[in-house]
């Protein structure tokens, strides 16, 4: 190991180029596009009026700016069509007029959209770097349409957006028989910037004609170079103005009911049909020029769309998208650096954890969130900051016994406080940073209760990272350390221990032991990846990473497994300039391994990739990848290691130019091992508008596979088990398909009033068959049982019996057939800016049917007369900006 950090140390970049100016001459066509400026007008008299027409007389004085470049389809080359842009200023915020020039109005595509989905229209966009720290941005555009859509650049790099940032703005467009317009309106109160006399901000405008592929910039990033924001030319002229304490209240109301289709007879927990409203609030205050807080208070997230339907048969569990607004908003930095894994927001308000004990029992879905509070922002001193805390309430159970006709409660979540915090120091001509990051959770617990032996009271987690960037961001460093201190009862720190996460128990392991009397569990991690990220040809990356056995973040945050050494190198050649056949394409090579801190080779793998792009910016790539013969020490869920299948998988697709009306692609892959196991499948999508107001949308997905080495129990009681210390670990064949189709369909009354439907059926079929156990650890042989009886008369009681040579022992009955259907119909309405209307419906149906069975083609329709349940909602937010 020594000598691969001293390779990678080596191979870098002297130390002295951290600190050396960025790359990039001044006198070079880059370096004088990086000095535009433009200088805003403050407007005298009469502010305009936002309509889109650029009337108003102060848009005469304005001096409007026009040296735009191509960036696609010809990078450098002059626009095909004049482009427009001039900025004014009054006490309250930023007007941006634009004139986009084209030779046939009556060709423009005026598709409507929601909010933030930007579509096949002609745009225009500006970025703000108010700040003027050359690290961040704030994106505004608009369409031909009048669709605004906003998001915020988190650091120097063009694609690094996050469009959950949601400010308070108006635009508006029109279109003559020259060109169409644009008219925004930034409010200051939407921006953060320093307290200075004369302001001197980062700005570029961006025009994207779809018909085309035509991409045009003020200032562009050459497709061989990396940046962002540190291109920007210089907005100046703004004076006089001062950072505002933003103070915004969003209160809401809502009611909803749930009606079931079916209603279990003796359970007195269910009705047919139940009824509930609420109320809460937002609050967002600035804290000075730089900080925002933001609290929620009894905070709804009913109109979230649904999670897609999984059906998930190992030992870890499925880790899905946070959909929620509070948690999404800005937390790009709580997040943490890449492959962080501190801090996972599905945590606060999950499914309570604990169970009833009664006949019948019935406990809330969600764990309520009592209130939550975030502080975000960027210091002027290139210091970002970020913190969180949440208190979720306890939750209870109530439980029913039928002999004595009596109900009691009993706790299944505890109240918990969350709280998680962040700050990165950006340094350096570079832009170079440093971050700390912690994480905490603490428990309400009663001793020798019995969410006491389920919950860990306390954890603590945290480290540091580190990207140092050299050569203006060519070459970059990255690289973190971290810890993980969790702390319970003696059977919640044993119940850790026997997790997925870690399998102490393991009969093989002799560098960790299971300590039943712990109370307990710490553990460290480490990372360090150097990559060549920018240059005409050549990108590299090299990467090591580890986790210590008691590594544990699951608290707050989410991770798979501990006990883990992964190395990985890619080496890729790639073309951005256009030749006879491709407009760019990329080759890439790479290897991937990973062992346990028992030496033991647990993966390994070697693939190359194609990408190409094609002169009409259709896009295609092709994947292989050949997976090496290792060790797995969690294939037998807490068993000794058992070998993995060396095998061969194929990958490749296509997808049509974004710009299109009709978009569509396609993914196919497959793959064998060497057990003669196998999966092969697609995934695809197509997309349509009908005339300006319908958009629609299918994505099918379909899988079939075999896999041959599935575990389905492990049996201690019935001998046997010689070459696998003592236990039989029982293993079958898996005949396995899953199909699934999301549909999308919207209509677009404005920009402002939608109605969207979404819905997906799926539908999925597994068969166990050939089971039989484990011959010796370490291997994957299996000794297949020949007497064996599949007992019971209905899914819910089934099981197999084996007789394995005159000793008899039962084992689990795994066949599944999942039904189901969801889908979520959303009326929104922003009926004045900040402020909006959700009407929603909601349906969830299922039903277990065909065990055993692989699915056909209308199997996915199975569900439609399945019981279940309909959920209806009427909410109402309503923005008050207090100052």
């Amino acid at each position: 190991m020594k000598t691969w950090w001293m390779t990678i140390l080596l191979a870098f970049p002297a130390a002295g180029a951290w600190g050396a100016p960025s790359a990039i001459p001044a006198d070079s066509p880059v370096g004088q596009r990086s000095h535009k400026q433009i200088k805003a007008i403050r407007v005298s008299g009469s502010s305009p009026r936002v309509d889109g027409r650029l009337d108003d007389p102060v848009w005469t004085l304005a001096s409007f700016a026009s040296d735009f470049l191509q960036k696609d389809p010809t990078e450098g080359a002059p626009p095909t069509d004049q482009t427009e842009v001039a900025v004014i200023f009054d006490d309250n915020g930023l007007y941006v007029g634009a004139k986009l020039y084209c030779n046939d109005t009556q060709k423009l595509k005026l598709h409507l959209d929601r909010r933030d989905n930007q579509g096949p229209s002609e745009q225009f966009i500006v970025s703000i770097d108010s700040y003027r720290d050359k690290q961040t941005a704030y994106g505004f555009g608009v369409n031909t349409a009048g669709v605004r859509f906003d998001r915020y650049n988190t650091e120097d790099n063009e694609f690094n957006r996050d469009y959950s940032f949601n400010p308070v703005w108006h635009a508006e467009t029109s279109v003559d028989e020259h060109a169409w317009y644009v008219e925004m309106f930034i409010p200051f109160s939407q921006l953060r910037f320093n307290d200075q006399a004369q302001q001197v901000w980062g700005i570029n405008f961006n025009r994207w004609i779809p018909d085309r592929n035509e991409d045009v910039f003020w200032i562009y990033v050459p497709k061989n170079e990396t940046g962002w924001s540190s291109r920007f030319g210089e907005l100046v002229g703004i004076d006089g103005v001062k950072p505002s304490r933003r103070i915004e209240l969003m209160p809401y109301a809502a009611g909803d009911a749930n009606f079931l289709g079916q209603v279990p007879s003796g359970n007195p927990f269910i009705d047919r049909s139940d009824y509930r409203g609420r109320g809460g609030a937002d609050l967002k205050v600035g804290l000075g020029p730089n900080l925002t807080l933001d609290a929620t208070f009894n905070p709804d997230f009913g109109q979230v769309e649904a999670d897609p339907a999984v059906v998930n048969l190992s030992a870890f569990e499925t880790i899905f998208d946070e959909r929620r607004p509070f948690f999404t908003e800005g937390n790009q930095l709580l997040n943490g650096p890449g492959q962080g894994g501190y801090f996972y927001s599905r945590r606060i308000g999950a499914s309570p954890r604990g169970w009833g004990n009664g006949d019948y029992w019935d406990a809330p879905r969600n764990t309520s969130i009592l209130g939550a509070t975030k502080l975000t922002g960027r210091l002027s001193s290139g210091t970002s900051v970020g913190l969180l805390t949440a208190l979720t309430q306890k939750e209870n159970a109530q439980n029913y016994l039928v002999d004595s006709d009596s109900t009691y409660e009993t706790a299944v979540e505890p109240q918990t406080l969350y709280g998680v915090g962040r700050v990165q120091q950006e340094f350096g001509a570079n832009k170079s940073t440093v971050g700390f990051m912690l994480t905490g959770v603490h428990r309400d617990l009663d001793k020798g209760s019995f969410l006491d032996s389920l919950f860990r009271r306390q954890a603590i987690t945290g480290g540091a990272d580190w990207r140092l960037r050299s050569h203006g961001g060519q070459y970059e460093l990255f690289g973190m350390v971290g810890f993980s201190d969790v702390r319970g009862s003696q059977y919640s720190i044993y119940r850790t221990q026997r997790s997925s996460v870690h399998y102490y128990q393991r009969p093989d392991i002799d560098w960790v032991q299971l300590d039943p009397t712990r109370t307990s569990l710490t553990g460290y991690r480490g990372l360090l990846q150097l990559s060549k990220r920018s240059g005409t040809h050549w990108l590299w990356s090299v990467f090591g990473s580890t986790k210590t056995p008691g590594l544990e973040l699951n608290d707050i945050g989410a991770q798979g497994t501990a006990d883990d050494y992964n190395t990985s190198g890619s080496l890729t050649y790639r073309e951005t300039k256009p030749t006879k056949w491709f407009r760019q394409y990329s080759i890439d090579l790479f290897a991937n391994s990973n062992w346990n801190y028992g030496g033991i080779r647990q993966f390994a793998e070697v693939g190359a990739e194609l990408n190409v792009t094609w002169h009409n910016f259709w896009q295609t790539f092709f994947n292989i990848n050949h997976q090496i013969t290792g060790q797995s020490d969690a294939k037998t869920w807490g068993g000794p290691s058992m070998q993995n299948e060396a095998g061969l998988s194929l990958n490749a697709g296509f997808n049509n130019s974004f710009a299109a009306k009709t978009q569509y692609r396609l993914r196919g892959f497959y793959g064998v091992d060497e057990l003669e196991g196998y999966i092969y499948g697609f995934a695809g999508k197509i997309s349509t508008r009908v005339g300006t107001r319908w958009q629609f949308s299918l994505e099918p997905f379909y899988s079939r596979e075999d896999q041959p080495r599935q575990y389905v129990t492990t049996v201690t009681s019935a001998g046997g088990g010689e070459g696998t210390y003592g236990s039989r670990y029982v293993f079958s064949r898996l005949s396995a398909s899953t199909l699934r189709l999301q549909v999308r369909m919207n209509y677009y009354f404005s920009p402002n009033l939608s109605l969207e439907v979404y819905a997906e059926p799926f539908a999925a079929g597994g068969r166990f068959y050939d089971h039989g156990e484990l011959v010796a650890a370490s291997g994957h042989a299996i000794r297949q049982y020949t007497d064996i009886q599949l007992m019971g008369s209905d899914p819910q009681s089934r099981y197999h019996h084996v007789n394995d040579n005159g000793t008899e022992f039962d084992i689990p009955y795994r066949d599944f057939g999942e039904r189901s259907f969801r889908s979520n119909i959303v009326l929104r309405w922003e009926f004045q800016p900040g402020s909006t209307l959700y009407a929603v419906w909601q349906r969830n149906l299922s039903e277990e049917r065909e065990n055993g069975r692989i699915v056909r083609p209308g199997s996915i329709f199975d569900s439609f007369g399945a019981s279940g349940e309909d959920f209806v909602a009427l909410k109402i937010a309503y923005w008050i900006p207090l100052s």
